[in-house]
């Protein structure tokens, strides 16, 4: 077990407060603390007066630590990897290109901060935050930090008045053109299955569905996306056409249960058995023993890597 306990110095000569290093690399404190803790990473000494204080020697690791999120890699993966490790692993995978510039202020990864461009109606600000933090966090937790709950507080807004339909509509735009943007430098390289992603009949909330396809593409998987309102019977017929290895079907909170039920029936009917029905969102129909259901974002990315890698597993009789 590593000994996370700051070092004792006596020279604050080319040392950063936890708040400078931050500044510097883009990550915000509060992940530098929560690495530091689970990785032992940075590491922290203390001055004299008890303040830690890092070495700015730390910068440029961390720098190439948020490269990696950016390519897709997940935080456990890369903050604890020697340097050699993560050589090989930006080596390995293409950067993509940021469409977008930083923001002036690193992003602080506050969801007030960011209601506060979407009330602003302030698109290149938005844009901007967003991208910092899908540079910082990595895929999963860029999902399940930031976008997520940016969707439920502006919906919980709206509901209590204290936002309009408008702001809603501007997020979910936003949302959406920056998750496509971020999906499509991993379609270009993916060579793993192909997986089809779709919400059903009825089902017009898009913005659940972009955040799986941006994890299974994140993922290595080949997505093809078709959007909303897809009847099952043509998604079935998508699925055979390409030889899909999975359908991944989107059903958020406000579907019809019973319609919800019957459609994903059909759609299990008309899809051949080798055909993984994966379903995920708060209205997705439970307690199916024919479909694979995921209940979070961590689920979701541990399904689409493990499929992956039984891709790359040769079958019996291949050489």
């Amino acid at each position: 077990m590593r000994d996370r306990t700051p070092r004792q110095t006596t020279s604050t000569a080319g040392k950063l407060s936890i708040g400078a290093l931050a500044k510097a690399t883009g990550v915000p404190v509060e992940t530098l603390r929560t690495w530091e803790q689970r990785y032992g990473f940075p590491a922290a000494e203390r001055k004299p007066s008890g303040h830690r204080v890092y070495a700015l020697a730390t910068v440029p690791r961390l720098r190439r630590i948020a490269d990696a999120l950016t390519r897709g890699h997940r935080a456990s993966a890369v903050v604890a990897a020697t340097d050699t490790e993560l050589d090989r692993l930006l080596t390995a995978t293409a950067a993509p290109a940021a469409p977008w510039p930083a923001p002036p202020v690193p992003s602080t990864g506050s969801i007030d901060d960011l209601l506060a461009t979407v009330a602003a109606f302030d698109a290149d600000r938005l844009t901007a935050a967003l991208w910092s933090d899908w540079g910082r966090l990595g895929a999963v937790e860029f999902v399940q930090r930031i976008v997520a709950p940016l969707i439920d507080r502006v919906g919980r807004e709206w509901a209590e008045g204290r936002m309009e339909i408008r702001h809603e509509h501007f997020l979910s735009e936003r949302l959406a053109d920056v998750m496509r943007s971020l999906r499509m430098p991993f379609e270009y390289r993916a060579s793993g299955p192909r997986v089809v992603c779709a919400t059903l009949t009825g089902e017009s909330h898009a913005l659940g569905l972009q955040m799986v396809a941006l994890l299974l593409a994140s993922a290595g998987l080949r997505v093809v996306y078709l959007g909303t309102e897809i009847p099952p019977a043509e998604l079935a017929r998508v699925a055979r056409e390409l030889d899909a290895r999975a359908v991944a079907v989107s059903v958020s909170a406000a579907a019809d249960g019973q319609m919800a039920r019957r459609l994903v029936a059909r759609l299990r009917e008309a899809l051949p058995p080798s055909v993984v029905l994966l379903l995920g969102g708060m209205g997705a129909p439970a307690n199916r023993s024919d479909t694979v259901t995921v209940g979070n974002f961590v689920e979701l990315d541990r399904w689409a890597r493990e499929l992956r890698a039984t891709s790359l597993v040769p079958q019996t009789g291949q050489r």
